[in-house]
């Protein structure tokens, strides 16, 4: 019986904790407070520290819009924004499948994510155990990408947070709707955030002058995680076939591992 009501208390008082930041983030729609607010509300549904928000146009390109990331890790965000976000599992799912949605690391990363270069320094290197993106349509060519973490000393997200944030993404989403869609947050006072002319050297240009179009792809693949069979599978060819291109790939760029193909792609970005 005990157990019951301390339950039903227990939920009761997150529906206070909700409608009350939920009241608090809609009077503060146009206002300086309303991230501060809007990221409350969503911790009533999952607990996190770190987050990273940005916003996508119409070109899927990137712009810096708030972030909590501590000073000794700002290079990484920099090259981030600089291009090397096309390697993000969670950007690639995004591009496919245009939607509002949460998601986590582990569902859409390639099988092997962890022991590539862009993992190694953007997700050991600044201690991050565990993320979670959230996608916001704005209904005007862009979204609003949410990437929420927890560090190594933290939980895993569990398969209810992810629940909870997939069930109250509407409100989240008419939320931002409201306070991104403000003239404040328009391309014209964004457009310093990305270095355009280093843009200019995106994935799809990486090694152009040297790959073939087939052998481009499955380098693209390789820097995104993917193994022999997994890459096969994505771009619809055999492992022994991907085996060849890798071997003609490294011959081709005179190098011998992939954090060398990662090198020469941080090299294309400027």
């Amino acid at each position: 019986m005990h157990s019951k009501k301390n339950a039903s208390a227990a939920v009761n008082n997150r529906e206070g904790l909700r409608t009350a930041s939920l009241s608090r983030a809609i009077d503060a729609i146009g206002q300086t407070s309303f991230l501060p607010n809007m990221l409350d509300y969503l911790r009533v549904d999952t607990a996190f520290v770190g987050v990273l928000l940005l916003l996508l146009d119409e070109n899927n390109r990137l712009f810096h819009i708030y972030d909590t990331i501590r000073t000794p890790y700002r290079i990484d965000l920099d090259l981030y924004l600089d291009g090397v976000y096309q390697l993000d599992p969670f950007y690639t799912r995004f591009c496919k499948h245009k939607q509002t949605c949460a998601m986590l690391i582990r569902d859409v990363a390639p099988d092997r994510f962890n022991l590539t270069e862009y993992y190694r320094r953007y997700y050991k290197n600044i201690e991050l155990k565990d993320e979670m993106s959230i996608f916001t349509d704005l209904r005007d060519g862009r979204f609003l990408f949410f990437s929420i973490g927890r560090r190594s000393s933290e939980p895993r997200f569990r398969r209810r947070e992810l629940k909870a944030i997939n069930r109250d993404l509407p409100v989240l989403a008419s939320l931002c709707r409201q306070h991104f869609g403000e003239s404040s947050y328009n391309q014209e006072t964004l457009s310093g955030s990305v270095g355009e002319q280093r843009l200019a050297f995106a994935l799809e240009r990486f090694g152009e002058e040297t790959l073939t179009p087939r052998e481009h792809e499955v380098a693209v693949c390789i820097l995104k995680g993917h193994s022999s069979k997994s890459l096969a599978r994505e771009i619809d060819i055999s492992p022994e076939t991907v085996k060849i291109h890798r071997r003609n790939i490294y011959r081709k760029l005179d190098i011998s591992s992939q954090s060398e193909l990662f090198l020469r792609f941080l090299n294309t970005l400027g």
